[in-house]
């Protein structure tokens, strides 16, 4: 039965091919491609990863095949057009297996057949959607911007807001209950001002005194009750160099972390996450809720003049969610500033046995840091994990986890070193990670040629945001009449 199954969708997948590619002639010529795909993991539920022949040479067809089915892939505007439901298809019949793509040409009748690669289908999936911030790269134009979904599993992209129905109004941190659509935030700046909070089609603003303390609420996380969001609370400027290789600095002056309890509209804080001669920022909630993770550094005077010299540590600190209040204990979990390094944006993997940061040489906004690379540590043992695999010479920054532990999103420079891009790995239960893959696109060639934004803050999310721009527009809009 097992067999007949087989041969059927084999038969199926040939069908819905156009061009026949056959008795190919094989030649030992390697062609690059753009992105390189050669030799990644996929989920098992991503769209077709389509790529364009960055030589020469060109080509007419790409014959993908399994161990069960293949399929043949037609070539337009020197970029592979592969069929999602075909797709789609093979990858499910080749679940913990590799596909092998061949790049043929149709020369005097025949066809050529370039030097296969390999790509392995991981049976792990990965969360439905991503939402991200586009914004141009330099961070000091932001009238036009937006918060997109973009669907894994096709093509489809669609805006959650955009600043053109707030005047060109800032918007930027969102954030969701661990990777569920039904609960996000957002903050916006200037028009409209406010964090915003959306639960299950209803909205609501953060309406608190932080009078008392020297910055509003600046970066966020979600305790995974949903009940209590975690801010740091930051006073950020940025300035441009010239003459140094990470041509933007974004620094603090002041930065604290508090937490927020959403039912009680009450802020929970503590001198051990708000102290005077230390820089606090970057929260982050264990999975089980238990512990708050942050980032600090030892408070100076006159950063701007001495930013180099910010070396900032990751640490955590009991949260009790019953009792509304912070341990009296802060526990060092990575030392970064020992090392004279500086470590940002700590997130522990669902199943709580990972910690992933950022490290890079000062400071905290690493974004802008060349040096930038991700690190990660056994969160039982407090071990180093070796995940050099997906760093490259360029800046690797913002990163988020999928709900079953197994992808991470990351925003990576390595491109062009001017524009984040989202790149997707595969991590195992013991921590070995694949080489990168860059988001796919219906034509990455041109849609990353002509796309003049940066992907800022990728988040992994379950399922589809029941929020498109006009509809966040209304609520927000609605609530300024209150």
């Amino acid at each position: 039965m097992r067999a007949l199954a087989t041969n059927i969708l084999i038969v199926t997948l040939l069908a819905a091919c156009t061009t026949t590619v056959d008795n190919i002639v094989p030649t030992n010529t390697d062609l690059a491609i753009f992105p390189d795909y050669k030799s990644i993991t996929l989920p098992c539920n991503i769209a077709p990863i389509n790529f364009s022949v960055a030589d020469s040479i060109s080509i007419d067809a790409v014959v993908i095949e399994g161990r069960n089915g293949k399929l043949t892939a037609k070539v337009s505007d020197n970029c592979t057009q592969i069929g999602i439901d075909q797709w789609h298809q093979l990858l499910a019949a080749n679940l913990g297996d590799s596909l092998r793509f061949t790049l043929c040409r149709k020369a005097d009748g025949k066809w050529l057949g370039y030097k296969p690669f390999t790509v392995f289908v991981s049976p792990d999936s990965i969360d439905k959607t991503l939402v991200y911030r586009l914004i141009p790269p330099g961070y000091e134009i932001w009238n036009r911007m937006g918060i997109y979904q973009r669907d894994l599993e096709t093509f489809d992209e669609r805006a959650i807001y955009e600043n053109r129905y707030g005047k060109g109004n800032c918007v930027n941190c969102h954030s969701f209950c661990a990777n569920s659509s039904d609960k996000m935030m957002m903050h916006l700046r200037v028009n409209m001002a406010g964090t915003y909070v959306f639960s299950n089609n209803t909205i609501g603003k953060v309406e608190a005194d932080f009078s008392k303390f020297a910055a509003n609420p600046t970066y966020p996380y979600w305790h995974p009750s949903g009940r209590f969001i975690a801010f740091s609370l930051n006073k950020i400027f940025q300035d441009f160099h010239t003459a140094d290789p990470n041509i933007i600095e974004v620094y603090d002056d002041v930065s604290d972390v508090i937490v927020f309890d959403l039912e009680n509209n009450a802020i929970i804080s503590s001198p051990l996450t708000c102290a005077t001669n230390a820089f606090e920022t970057f929260p982050c909630f264990s999975p089980d809720g238990k512990w708050l993770y942050f980032c600090t550094s030892q408070a100076f005077d006159s950063v701007r003049y001495n930013y180099k010299n910010a070396h900032y540590s990751i640490c955590r600190i009991e949260f009790d969610a019953e009792a509304k209040k912070l341990g009296t204990t802060v526990d060092t979990v990575v030392n970064a500033a020992a090392m004279g390094k500086s470590a940002s944006f700590p997130r522990v993997s669902p199943d709580g046995r990972f910690l992933l940061y950022t490290l890079s040489d000062y400071g905290n906004f690493s974004i802008w840091h060349r040096e930038a690379d991700l690190k990660m540590i056994d969160i039982e043992t407090g071990d180093s994990v070796d995940i050099s695999s997906i760093n490259s010479s360029l800046t690797e920054s913002y990163h988020s986890w999928a709900s079953n532990s197994r992808w991470v999103v990351f925003s990576s420079r390595r491109g062009d070193g001017l524009y984040t891009r989202p790149y997707i790995a595969h991590i195992d239960s013991n921590g070995t990670t694949s080489k990168p893959m860059l988001l796919p696109q219906q034509n990455p060639q041109k849609y990353y040629t002509e796309l003049f934004y940066s992907y800022n803050i990728p988040e992994l999310v379950k399922s589809e945001v029941e929020l498109s721009a006009r509809k966040t527009d209304l609520l927000i809009r609605g609530m300024q009449k209150k």
